[in-house]
């Protein structure tokens, strides 16, 4: 039993290792990418405040928050602009294809831009975490469903792995679209935050899901492109997106039969 308990903690560290030094050296030392350790207590961290923030708020009343839920709408809003056009205008530079492009691991002026991109859509994701605390104080618990964590959580480890093994290449047209559809979605967020006068200018909420369902569509077709075609980028990544999109894919379209079909049928009856 011993024998057996030393040679599995013995992979555990190798792998662990290999985990640590396999990843592209231009980010590693970047913040956050070196190791899973933080991007893992950042998790653990959101679960906690998921699981007992609204124990914590539940005799307190919900906060209003107006000012920094316009400052940080928009601060999103912007950061998603940048990003977006980071994506865009390096991928042209670079003379990026759409259907195979693998990674540059080189020290040029544009494969550093394209990683450097890559980084901040990973760190904004970090940032998004703030999404749900914000929910939370708010009393808005109904809006912390299970889609909601799954999406966040999961994309804080997809991109914590693209940035450390696969900062650009195909990883690219995920950014940016996602970056696009972002760009939208706080600008939603933004005028609803300013209170219940703007609720006259949100009838365009469905089409933003629409926006988000059709990115995913996009997505999966194009990573489920290269699992059959000859591409040097890794099938691994590209495989692990498409199954990830499928899921992501079915919970929206649950959501949007939900709130937009169910949901409206119910006020006609």
């Amino acid at each position: 039993m011993k024998l057996v308990m030393a040679s599995t903690w013995q992979k555990t560290q190798e792998f662990y290792n290999w985990v640590l030094e396999s990843g592209d050296p231009r980010t590693d030392p970047w913040p956050l990418v070196h190791s899973p350790l933080p991007v893992t207590l950042l998790f653990a961290s959101y679960l906690f405040v998921v699981a007992l923030g609204p124990f914590y708020m539940r005799r307190r009343k919900p906060l209003k928050l107006r000012g920094l839920l316009i400052a940080y709408n928009l601060t999103m809003m912007t950061l998603s602009s940048y990003m977006f056009y980071e994506f865009l205008a390096t991928s042209i530079l670079d003379d990026y294809s759409y259907l195979c492009q693998p990674v540059d691991y080189s020290q040029s002026e544009l494969g550093m831009r394209m990683a450097r991109v890559c980084w901040w859509f990973f760190f904004s994701k970090v940032i998004e975490l703030l999404d749900t605390v914000f929910f939370i104080l708010r009393k808005k618990q109904d809006q912390v469903t299970f889609l909601h964590v799954y999406h966040h959580g999961t994309m804080l480890f997809n991109w914590w792995s693209g940035v450390k093994y696969v900062p650009g290449g195909q990883a690219f047209f995920i950014g940016m679209l996602n970056s696009f559809v972002h760009i939208f979605m706080y600008g939603y967020y933004a005028l609803a935050s300013l209170g219940p006068q703007m609720h006259r200018y949100l009838w365009w909420k469905r089409y933003l899901t629409i926006m988000q369902l059709c990115q995913f569509v996009a997505i999966a077709a194009h990573s489920s492109y290269n699992l059959f075609t000859e591409c040097p980028f890794p099938d691994g990544f590209n495989a692990a997106v498409f199954l990830y999109i499928l899921s992501l894919i079915a919970l929206f379209l649950h959501f949007y039969y939900r709130t937009y079909i169910r949901g409206k049928q119910e006020k006609l009856t």
